[in-house]
């Protein structure tokens, strides 16, 4: 199953696309501007994006830049204009492909499945091979570096080994104890959730917009931590 979203401030233009792409293998999501888009794409696990170019508030290449600070997922973009100042720029910016306007059914099908296939075939929803990446947090392990946003934060030795161990296995929920095991590897210690606790909550304060209310790294009670995205 794929996760498509189409960003388009012509509601005719994103109907006919869920329409040329109907098929039990996407779900589509949807977006009337390059903010929006944006928002969608840091809340949803998104595999592809249709990508109008003239839009309000926030134009599609604008908004691709952006994209490409925090994903490499396929971005197709979408425009009525057939010049190729503007196919030229989009691809400069990063897009895969580029589709202009009106669509052909079957041109559309094929170019998102072809751009879904590279995708997936080439590892790249992995990231590279040190890299992992949850909607604006990317870790690059190589490098030991980490960004949110696009803007490098600090981190320890040990804040780093947690944040990568949560992000290498997204939605999955370690306990203390595991979380101590896999990243100190010693025996655990009396007080060791406390040590654990007191690193989470400096990784929150350097990734969360608002620690006290996490939109990445969450707690389920009783049971350990999480990162979501």
């Amino acid at each position: 199953m794929y996760n498509i979203l189409i960003c388009d401030d012509e509601q005719d233009i994103v109907n006919a696309l869920k329409i040329y792409l109907s098929s039990p293998d996407f779900t589509f999501y949807e977006a009337s501007d390059g903010l929006e888009a944006l928002q969608t794409i840091d809340e949803n696990e998104i595999h592809l994006v249709l990508l109008d170019i003239m839009m309000p508030k926030m134009n599609g290449i604008d908004a691709l830049s952006e994209i490409r600070k925090r994903s490499n997922i396929p971005v197709i973009m979408l425009s009525a204009k057939s010049e190729d100042t503007d196919k030229i720029l989009g691809l400069n910016v990063g897009a895969d492909d580029y589709i202009t306007k009106p669509f052909n059914p079957v041109e559309v099908s094929a170019r998102v499945r072809s751009a879904l296939r590279r995708y997936f075939m080439l590892g790249g929803s992995a990231g590279s091979e040190n890299t992992y990446t949850v909607g604006g947090i990317s870790l690059d392990d190589g490098a030991k570096t980490v960004s949110v946003d696009g803007t490098e934060i600090s981190l320890t030795p040990k804040e780093f080994e947690i944040l990568k161990l949560l992000l290498q296995s997204r939605g999955r929920v370690f306990s203390p104890r595991e979380i101590y095991a896999a990243v100190w590897e010693e025996s655990l210690p009396v007080g060791c959730e406390r040590t654990v606790a007191v690193h989470i909550r400096h990784i929150r304060e350097k990734i969360e917009i608002n620690p006290e209310e996490p939109h990445y790294l969450k707690v389920v009670w009783g049971q350990g931590y999480k990162i979501e995205g």
